[in-house]
């Protein structure tokens, strides 16, 4: 997927979450330990998005590139976007956005 199709799916997924009531906190956070697509606030919850996007549902779907490793490295770079804003102790959690074709699940508290 191209880098500009991926801001495209990132923002309708933002629009989206938007209209079930999260509000933007900030959107591609970049890092040396890698990048969070979404960080959203639902009630007083931070919640760290991750976007993935499939035309097709083969290959085990859009969940299937969210590895262990994926997620470690998730978890790393929300330590460090709390820890550059003093939020150490703010709740949070992670999600999982897949879009396969023009079909959205949001996969709440996925890892």
């Amino acid at each position: 997927m191209s880098r500009e199709k991926g801001q495209i799916v990132e923002q309708q997924v933002q629009t989206w979450l938007q209209q079930r009531g999260l509000t933007p906190v900030a959107h591609n956070f970049h890092c040396r330990l890698g990048e969070l697509d979404l960080v959203m606030q639902q009630r007083n919850e931070l919640v760290f998005i991750e976007v993935k996007y499939r035309q097709t549902p083969g290959f085990g779907g859009a969940i299937a590139a969210v590895t262990q490793t994926k997620q470690r490295r998730l978890r790393q770079t929300a330590a460090l976007f709390l820890q550059q804003r003093d939020w150490n102790d703010r709740p949070c959690r992670f999600d999982v956005v897949t879009v396969v074709g023009d079909r959205i699940d949001w996969i709440q508290n996925a890892f």
